[in-house]
Protein backbone atom coordinates (compact mmCIF):
# COMPACT_ATOMS: atom_id res chain seq x y z
CA UNK A 1 0.00 0.00 0.00
CA UNK A 2 2.92 2.16 0.60
CA UNK A 3 4.01 2.25 -3.18
CA UNK A 4 0.03 2.47 -4.36
CA UNK A 5 -0.03 5.95 -2.29
CA UNK A 6 3.17 6.99 -3.32
CA UNK A 7 2.28 6.88 -6.99
CA UNK A 8 -1.31 8.15 -5.78
CA UNK A 9 0.31 11.67 -4.68
CA UNK A 10 3.75 11.51 -7.15
CA UNK A 11 0.58 11.40 -9.69
CA UNK A 12 -1.15 13.85 -8.44
CA UNK A 13 2.04 16.09 -7.92
CA UNK A 14 3.06 15.69 -11.71
CA UNK A 15 -0.46 16.95 -13.17
CA UNK A 16 -0.30 19.94 -10.53
CA UNK A 17 2.80 20.64 -11.32
CA UNK A 18 2.46 20.52 -15.21
CA UNK A 19 -0.45 22.37 -15.24
CA UNK A 20 1.18 25.40 -13.46
CA UNK A 21 3.85 25.01 -16.01
CA UNK A 22 1.40 24.92 -19.29
CA UNK A 23 -0.66 27.62 -17.99
CA UNK A 24 1.78 30.12 -16.54
CA UNK A 25 3.78 29.69 -20.19
CA UNK A 26 0.74 30.44 -21.74
CA UNK A 27 0.37 33.66 -19.65
CA UNK A 28 3.88 34.94 -20.18
CA UNK A 29 4.40 33.77 -24.05
CA UNK A 30 0.85 33.41 -25.52
CA UNK A 31 2.58 30.42 -27.80
CA UNK A 32 1.67 27.59 -28.95
CA UNK A 33 5.19 26.94 -29.97
CA UNK A 34 6.43 27.73 -26.61
CA UNK A 35 3.62 24.98 -24.78
CA UNK A 36 5.07 22.79 -27.24
CA UNK A 37 8.75 23.43 -26.34
CA UNK A 38 8.08 22.59 -22.33
CA UNK A 39 7.03 18.45 -24.04
CA UNK A 40 10.49 19.01 -25.99
CA UNK A 41 12.23 19.98 -23.33
CA UNK A 42 11.74 17.15 -20.85
CA UNK A 43 11.85 14.67 -23.89
CA UNK A 44 15.62 15.26 -24.84
CA UNK A 45 16.69 14.64 -21.13
CA UNK A 46 14.59 11.54 -21.02
CA UNK A 47 15.80 10.39 -23.94
CA UNK A 48 19.59 11.14 -23.70
CA UNK A 49 19.17 9.59 -20.17
CA UNK A 50 16.76 6.46 -20.27
CA UNK A 51 19.51 4.01 -21.21
CA UNK A 52 21.70 4.45 -18.45
CA UNK A 53 18.50 5.13 -16.08
CA UNK A 54 17.60 1.57 -17.00
CA UNK A 55 21.15 -0.48 -15.78
CA UNK A 56 20.53 1.93 -12.73
CA UNK A 57 17.19 0.70 -12.20
CA UNK A 58 18.50 -3.40 -12.41
CA UNK A 59 21.49 -2.25 -10.18
CA UNK A 60 20.32 -0.97 -7.15
CA UNK A 61 17.09 -0.56 -5.04
CA UNK A 62 14.69 0.46 -7.41
CA UNK A 63 12.31 1.99 -4.46
CA UNK A 64 15.22 4.26 -3.17
CA UNK A 65 15.86 5.03 -6.65
CA UNK A 66 12.01 6.41 -7.26
CA UNK A 67 12.53 8.10 -3.55
CA UNK A 68 15.28 10.47 -4.99
CA UNK A 69 13.87 11.13 -7.86
CA UNK A 70 10.50 12.44 -6.30
CA UNK A 71 13.13 14.33 -3.63
CA UNK A 72 14.27 15.94 -6.70
CA UNK A 73 10.82 17.21 -8.19
CA UNK A 74 10.41 18.46 -4.51
CA UNK A 75 13.20 20.58 -4.80
CA UNK A 76 11.59 21.63 -8.72
CA UNK A 77 8.61 23.03 -7.12
CA UNK A 78 10.63 24.62 -4.40
CA UNK A 79 12.55 26.71 -6.86
CA UNK A 80 9.41 27.47 -8.54
CA UNK A 81 7.99 28.84 -5.35
CA UNK A 82 11.20 30.93 -4.88
CA UNK A 83 11.18 32.32 -8.38
CA UNK A 84 7.42 33.54 -7.85
CA UNK A 85 7.98 35.19 -3.99
CA UNK A 86 10.78 37.14 -5.83
CA UNK A 87 8.87 37.75 -9.16
CA UNK A 88 11.75 35.93 -10.78
CA UNK A 89 9.80 33.39 -13.36
CA UNK A 90 10.54 33.49 -16.73
CA UNK A 91 9.59 31.82 -19.81
CA UNK A 92 13.89 30.63 -19.67
CA UNK A 93 13.25 29.13 -15.77
CA UNK A 94 10.12 27.25 -17.27
CA UNK A 95 12.04 25.89 -20.23
CA UNK A 96 15.01 24.97 -17.92
CA UNK A 97 13.02 23.02 -14.92
CA UNK A 98 10.87 21.30 -17.80
CA UNK A 99 15.07 19.71 -18.55
CA UNK A 100 15.27 19.24 -15.18
CA UNK A 101 12.00 16.98 -14.86
CA UNK A 102 12.65 15.06 -18.14
CA UNK A 103 16.06 13.92 -16.78
CA UNK A 104 14.66 13.20 -13.43
CA UNK A 105 11.99 11.15 -15.37
CA UNK A 106 14.17 9.32 -17.22
CA UNK A 107 15.55 7.68 -13.91
CA UNK A 108 12.29 7.57 -12.13
CA UNK A 109 9.54 5.57 -14.86
CA UNK A 110 12.14 2.67 -15.77
CA UNK A 111 12.80 1.85 -11.54
CA UNK A 112 8.75 2.57 -11.01
CA UNK A 113 7.35 -0.07 -13.82
CA UNK A 114 9.51 -2.86 -12.79
CA UNK A 115 8.80 -2.58 -9.00
CA UNK A 116 4.86 -3.49 -9.46
CA UNK A 117 6.26 -7.41 -10.55
CA UNK A 118 8.29 -7.62 -7.79
CA UNK A 119 5.62 -7.10 -5.21
CA UNK A 120 2.94 -9.38 -6.55
CA UNK A 121 3.07 -13.44 -8.45
CA UNK A 122 2.83 -12.85 -12.37
CA UNK A 123 -1.19 -14.84 -12.30
CA UNK A 124 -1.87 -11.50 -10.33
CA UNK A 125 -0.18 -8.44 -12.39
CA UNK A 126 -2.95 -7.93 -14.94
CA UNK A 127 -4.96 -6.84 -11.25
CA UNK A 128 -2.24 -5.38 -9.72
CA UNK A 129 -1.43 -3.06 -12.93
CA UNK A 130 -5.04 -2.62 -12.92
CA UNK A 131 -5.00 -1.47 -9.59
CA UNK A 132 -1.89 0.46 -8.96
CA UNK A 133 -3.95 2.79 -12.16
CA UNK A 134 -6.78 3.49 -10.61
CA UNK A 135 -5.08 5.04 -7.64
CA UNK A 136 -3.02 7.08 -9.87
CA UNK A 137 -6.21 7.91 -12.04
CA UNK A 138 -8.07 8.96 -9.10
CA UNK A 139 -5.14 11.21 -8.22
CA UNK A 140 -5.04 12.57 -11.62
CA UNK A 141 -8.40 13.50 -11.12
CA UNK A 142 -7.98 15.31 -8.46
CA UNK A 143 -4.69 16.84 -9.20
CA UNK A 144 -5.69 18.96 -12.41
CA UNK A 145 -9.23 19.95 -10.67
CA UNK A 146 -7.22 21.06 -7.50
CA UNK A 147 -4.62 22.32 -9.67
CA UNK A 148 -6.93 24.92 -11.64
CA UNK A 149 -8.85 26.13 -8.29
CA UNK A 150 -4.88 26.53 -6.73
CA UNK A 151 -4.11 28.31 -10.07
CA UNK A 152 -7.20 30.39 -9.19
CA UNK A 153 -5.74 31.94 -5.76
CA UNK A 154 -2.04 32.25 -7.32
CA UNK A 155 0.93 30.44 -8.47
CA UNK A 156 2.63 30.75 -5.23
CA UNK A 157 0.15 28.10 -3.69
CA UNK A 158 0.13 25.41 -6.79
CA UNK A 159 4.28 25.27 -6.15
CA UNK A 160 3.67 24.99 -2.56
CA UNK A 161 1.06 22.18 -2.78
CA UNK A 162 3.42 20.30 -5.24
CA UNK A 163 6.32 20.69 -2.71
CA UNK A 164 4.25 19.23 -0.22
CA UNK A 165 2.80 16.14 -2.21
CA UNK A 166 6.31 15.00 -3.82
CA UNK A 167 8.03 15.26 -0.18
CA UNK A 168 5.33 12.80 1.03
CA UNK A 169 5.28 10.84 -1.80
CA UNK A 170 9.38 10.63 -1.42
CA UNK A 171 9.58 9.64 1.68
CA UNK A 172 6.34 6.65 1.31
CA UNK A 173 8.49 5.12 -1.41
CA UNK A 174 11.57 4.97 0.72
CA UNK A 175 9.52 2.54 2.75
CA UNK A 176 8.55 0.29 0.22
CA UNK A 177 10.08 -3.51 0.95
CA UNK A 178 10.67 -6.04 -1.01
CA UNK A 179 13.34 -8.83 -0.90
CA UNK A 180 16.28 -7.21 -2.58
CA UNK A 181 19.13 -9.43 -4.19
CA UNK A 182 21.64 -7.26 -5.34
CA UNK A 183 22.81 -8.47 -8.65
CA UNK A 184 26.23 -8.80 -9.72
CA UNK A 185 27.94 -5.97 -10.78
CA UNK A 186 28.16 -5.07 -14.22
CA UNK A 187 30.07 -2.39 -16.07
CA UNK A 188 28.21 0.06 -18.23
CA UNK A 189 29.38 -0.76 -20.81
CA UNK A 190 27.34 -0.13 -24.52
CA UNK A 191 26.33 -3.53 -24.81
CA UNK A 192 25.14 -3.68 -21.46
CA UNK A 193 23.06 -0.60 -22.30
CA UNK A 194 21.67 -1.86 -25.38
CA UNK A 195 20.73 -5.20 -23.68
CA UNK A 196 17.05 -3.83 -23.39
CA UNK A 197 16.62 -3.07 -27.20
CA UNK A 198 17.69 -5.63 -28.64
CA UNK A 199 15.45 -8.03 -26.08
CA UNK A 200 12.74 -5.32 -27.00
CA UNK A 201 13.55 -6.08 -30.90
CA UNK A 202 13.42 -10.08 -30.72
CA UNK A 203 9.95 -10.34 -29.43
CA UNK A 204 8.17 -8.86 -32.19
CA UNK A 205 4.34 -8.90 -29.92
CA UNK A 206 6.74 -6.46 -27.09
CA UNK A 207 7.94 -4.23 -29.84
CA UNK A 208 4.37 -3.89 -31.24
CA UNK A 209 2.57 -2.90 -28.32
CA UNK A 210 4.91 -0.65 -27.47
CA UNK A 211 5.72 0.88 -30.50
CA UNK A 212 1.86 1.14 -31.43
CA UNK A 213 1.60 3.50 -27.74
CA UNK A 214 3.90 5.85 -29.84
CA UNK A 215 2.68 6.31 -32.54
CA UNK A 216 -0.82 6.49 -31.55
CA UNK A 217 -0.16 8.73 -28.82
CA UNK A 218 2.05 10.94 -30.36
CA UNK A 219 -0.11 12.09 -33.38
CA UNK A 220 -3.46 11.75 -30.65
CA UNK A 221 -2.59 13.73 -27.79
CA UNK A 222 -3.54 16.66 -27.40
CA UNK A 223 -2.59 17.56 -23.52
CA UNK A 224 0.02 20.22 -24.85
CA UNK A 225 -2.78 22.05 -26.49
CA UNK A 226 -5.39 21.82 -23.85
CA UNK A 227 -4.82 25.37 -22.19
CA UNK A 228 -5.72 26.78 -25.82
CA UNK A 229 -8.91 25.27 -26.24
CA UNK A 230 -9.85 25.82 -22.61
CA UNK A 231 -9.38 29.86 -23.48
CA UNK A 232 -9.61 29.84 -26.94
CA UNK A 233 -12.02 27.75 -28.16
CA UNK A 234 -14.01 26.80 -25.10
CA UNK A 235 -13.74 30.19 -23.47
CA UNK A 236 -13.31 29.22 -19.97
CA UNK A 237 -10.72 29.41 -17.21
CA UNK A 238 -8.12 27.85 -15.27
CA UNK A 239 -11.09 25.73 -13.24
CA UNK A 240 -12.20 24.68 -16.52
CA UNK A 241 -8.70 23.64 -17.89
CA UNK A 242 -8.59 21.78 -14.84
CA UNK A 243 -12.08 19.62 -15.63
CA UNK A 244 -10.11 19.52 -19.36
CA UNK A 245 -7.05 17.72 -17.76
CA UNK A 246 -8.91 15.44 -15.43
CA UNK A 247 -11.56 14.25 -17.95
CA UNK A 248 -9.23 11.32 -19.18
CA UNK A 249 -8.12 10.27 -15.69
CA UNK A 250 -12.37 10.19 -14.90
CA UNK A 251 -12.67 7.54 -17.81
CA UNK A 252 -9.40 5.54 -16.56
CA UNK A 253 -10.50 5.35 -12.98
CA UNK A 254 -13.77 3.71 -14.21
CA UNK A 255 -12.02 1.22 -16.79
CA UNK A 256 -9.10 0.47 -14.00
CA UNK A 257 -11.90 -0.03 -11.69
CA UNK A 258 -13.67 -2.73 -13.97
CA UNK A 259 -10.50 -4.17 -14.73
CA UNK A 260 -9.54 -5.10 -11.27
CA UNK A 261 -12.60 -7.22 -10.76
CA UNK A 262 -12.51 -8.49 -14.63
CA UNK A 263 -8.63 -8.06 -16.25
CA UNK A 264 -8.27 -8.71 -19.89
CA UNK A 265 -7.92 -12.60 -20.73
CA UNK A 266 -8.64 -13.48 -23.82
CA UNK A 267 -8.25 -11.62 -27.44
CA UNK A 268 -5.82 -9.13 -25.97
CA UNK A 269 -4.66 -8.27 -29.45
CA UNK A 270 -7.82 -7.10 -30.85
CA UNK A 271 -8.75 -5.61 -27.62
CA UNK A 272 -5.41 -3.16 -27.79
CA UNK A 273 -5.97 -2.12 -31.22
CA UNK A 274 -9.61 -1.24 -30.73
CA UNK A 275 -8.64 0.60 -27.72
CA UNK A 276 -6.25 2.47 -29.41
CA UNK A 277 -8.94 3.51 -32.45
CA UNK A 278 -11.24 4.50 -29.96
CA UNK A 279 -8.88 6.73 -28.60
CA UNK A 280 -8.19 8.35 -31.88
CA UNK A 281 -11.71 8.85 -32.66
CA UNK A 282 -12.18 10.71 -29.48
CA UNK A 283 -9.05 12.77 -30.46
CA UNK A 284 -10.83 13.81 -33.99
CA UNK A 285 -14.14 14.67 -32.04
CA UNK A 286 -12.79 17.08 -29.26
CA UNK A 287 -11.13 18.86 -32.12
CA UNK A 288 -14.21 19.42 -33.65
CA UNK A 289 -16.30 19.82 -30.64
CA UNK A 290 -17.41 23.47 -29.49
CA UNK A 291 -19.35 22.66 -26.68
CA UNK A 292 -17.84 22.50 -23.45
CA UNK A 293 -19.74 19.53 -21.97
CA UNK A 294 -18.99 17.27 -25.55
CA UNK A 295 -15.34 17.94 -25.08
CA UNK A 296 -15.45 16.61 -21.31
CA UNK A 297 -17.30 13.36 -22.42
CA UNK A 298 -15.05 12.72 -25.23
CA UNK A 299 -12.03 12.98 -22.96
CA UNK A 300 -13.34 10.91 -20.29
CA UNK A 301 -14.27 8.47 -23.34
CA UNK A 302 -9.97 8.61 -24.63
CA UNK A 303 -9.04 8.11 -20.81
CA UNK A 304 -11.19 4.58 -20.43
CA UNK A 305 -9.97 3.06 -23.74
CA UNK A 306 -6.04 4.30 -23.57
CA UNK A 307 -6.40 2.69 -19.98
CA UNK A 308 -7.37 -0.61 -21.66
CA UNK A 309 -4.16 0.18 -23.91
CA UNK A 310 -1.68 0.93 -20.95
CA UNK A 311 -3.18 -2.60 -18.92
CA UNK A 312 -2.61 -4.77 -21.58
CA UNK A 313 0.67 -3.09 -23.21
CA UNK A 314 2.36 -3.05 -19.29
CA UNK A 315 1.18 -6.43 -18.30
CA UNK A 316 2.44 -7.90 -21.31
CA UNK A 317 5.86 -6.38 -21.23
CA UNK A 318 6.30 -7.49 -17.47
CA UNK A 319 5.01 -11.01 -18.32
CA UNK A 320 7.77 -11.46 -21.37
CA UNK A 321 10.03 -9.99 -19.39
CA UNK A 322 12.96 -12.10 -16.96
CA UNK A 323 13.56 -9.75 -13.62
CA UNK A 324 17.36 -9.39 -14.11
CA UNK A 325 16.49 -7.08 -17.34
CA UNK A 326 13.15 -5.13 -16.73
CA UNK A 327 14.80 -2.10 -15.68
CA UNK A 328 16.78 -1.98 -18.92
CA UNK A 329 13.62 -2.99 -20.64
CA UNK A 330 11.88 -0.50 -18.89
CA UNK A 331 14.13 2.37 -20.03
CA UNK A 332 13.44 1.66 -23.83
CA UNK A 333 9.63 1.59 -22.50
CA UNK A 334 9.86 4.87 -21.35
CA UNK A 335 11.49 6.38 -23.94
CA UNK A 336 8.29 5.31 -25.94
CA UNK A 337 6.03 6.38 -23.79
CA UNK A 338 7.63 9.55 -23.55
CA UNK A 339 7.93 10.10 -27.08
CA UNK A 340 4.56 9.94 -26.77
CA UNK A 341 4.02 12.05 -24.40
CA UNK A 342 6.36 14.94 -24.37
CA UNK A 343 7.45 14.82 -27.92
CA UNK A 344 3.84 14.33 -28.85
CA UNK A 345 3.37 17.52 -27.09
CA UNK A 346 6.07 19.51 -29.12
CA UNK A 347 4.33 17.60 -32.06
CA UNK A 348 0.81 19.10 -31.06
CA UNK A 349 2.32 22.22 -30.36
CA UNK A 350 4.29 22.59 -33.79
CA UNK A 351 1.01 21.48 -35.65
CA UNK A 352 -1.29 23.69 -34.11
CA UNK A 353 1.16 26.44 -34.82
CA UNK A 354 0.45 25.58 -38.83
CA UNK A 355 -2.22 24.76 -39.06
CA UNK A 356 -4.36 26.18 -35.81
CA UNK A 357 -5.24 23.90 -32.91
CA UNK A 358 -8.59 22.44 -33.93
CA UNK A 359 -6.57 21.20 -37.37
CA UNK A 360 -4.07 19.72 -34.76
CA UNK A 361 -6.22 17.74 -32.92
CA UNK A 362 -8.16 16.52 -35.97
CA UNK A 363 -5.57 15.31 -38.13
CA UNK A 364 -3.52 13.61 -34.75
CA UNK A 365 -6.91 11.60 -34.45
CA UNK A 366 -7.20 10.42 -37.69
CA UNK A 367 -3.49 9.51 -37.76
CA UNK A 368 -4.04 7.36 -34.53
CA UNK A 369 -7.25 5.21 -36.45
CA UNK A 370 -4.63 4.92 -39.48
CA UNK A 371 -2.34 3.70 -37.08
CA UNK A 372 -4.32 1.39 -35.35
CA UNK A 373 -5.46 -0.34 -38.90
CA UNK A 374 -1.66 -0.23 -39.85
CA UNK A 375 -0.52 -2.49 -36.94
CA UNK A 376 -2.96 -5.43 -37.91
CA UNK A 377 -0.82 -6.23 -41.01
CA UNK A 378 2.71 -4.67 -39.34
CA UNK A 379 2.46 -7.09 -36.19
CA UNK A 380 0.12 -9.81 -37.14
CA UNK A 381 1.67 -11.86 -34.09
CA UNK A 382 0.38 -8.76 -31.81
CA UNK A 383 -3.20 -8.39 -33.19
CA UNK A 384 -3.52 -12.10 -33.07
CA UNK A 385 -2.03 -12.74 -29.13
CA UNK A 386 -5.23 -14.35 -27.46
CA UNK A 387 -3.69 -14.42 -23.91
CA UNK A 388 -1.43 -12.22 -21.40
CA UNK A 389 0.54 -15.30 -20.65
CA UNK A 390 0.93 -17.72 -23.69
CA UNK A 391 2.89 -20.02 -21.86
CA UNK A 392 -0.53 -20.95 -19.63
CA UNK A 393 -2.01 -21.88 -22.67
Amino acid sequence: MRLWWSRLLAGANQQILMLAIGWRMYDLTGSAWDLGLVGLFQFVPALLLALPAGHVADQHHRGKVVSACLAVVMAVALVLLAAHALAADSRALLLGVSLVLGGVRAFQMPAQQALTPLLVPPVLLPRAMAFSASGVQAAIIGGPALGGAFYALGPGVVYGACVLLSGAASLLMARVRYEHQPPERQPVRLATLLAGVRFIGSRKPVLGAISLDLFAVLLGGAVALLPIFAKDILHTGPWGLGLLRSAPAVGALGMSLWLTRHPPERGIGRRLLLAVGVFGACMAVFGLSRWFWLSLAVLAISGAADMVSVVIRQTLVQIETPDAMRGRVSAVNSIFIGASNQLGEFESGATAALLGPVGAAVLGGVGTLLVAVSWVWLFPALAKRDRMDERRG
